[in-house]
């Protein structure tokens, strides 16, 4: 899953040749094989590499501030998210639910490469929620969707329908 983030990362990030990777270990964990030093190991250290590299460095945050808060999702994505069990996501959609409550993005005013991550790592789990789940998330299902119609981000990813159109009543649906 982690090389396809990166594939549509690279998309994202308007980047023209696509980098080699590789997986290594149990988890999968991706690796960057660079010819201008030693190869890149993790997906968060990866991710920042690209968005370096395609001089997009204002993803990654514009103050100590946020870029600490970017890292901190970033964190957040590969110690809580990857690999979660059912009844973990629903903690973390409740965690990201309550964050989200008076926030468009996750690290400040604008899109950043935490709201990507976190929007591919997630993806799985909003798709598969039942509406009335989705409804009880309001917060992240209004992020998500928003991040879903982000320009460039869902490349790999299938659209997802977050909330049934409220003017009619439920028992229309």
């Amino acid at each position: 899953m982690a090389l396809k983030e990166l594939s549509s990362l690279e998309k994202c990030l308007g980047l023209k040749k696509p980098n080699k990777y590789s997986t290594q270990g149990e988890r999968k964990v991706p690796v960057l094989q660079n010819n201008r030093g030693p190869a890149l190991v993790g997906l968060v250290t990866i991710a920042s590499h690209l968005v370096r590299e395609a001089k997009r460095t204002e993803l990654l945050g514009n103050s100590a501030e946020q870029r600490a808060v970017v890292q901190q999702w970033l964190e957040y994505r590969v110690t809580r998210l990857d690999d979660c069990s059912k009844d973990e996501a629903k903690v973390i959609l409740k965690e990201l639910n309550q964050y989200l409550e008076d926030k468009v993005y996750l690290a400040g005013n604008r899109f950043t490469l935490a709201d990507a991550l976190m929007y591919y790592g997630i993806h799985h789990i909003i798709r598969d929620l039942a509406v009335q789940e989705k409804e009880k998330f309001l917060n992240v299902t209004r992020w998500f969707d928003h991040i879903q119609h982000y320009p460039g981000v869902r490349h790999h990813l299938a659209p997802v329908v977050v909330l049934r159109n409220r003017v009619y009543p439920s028992s229309q649906h």
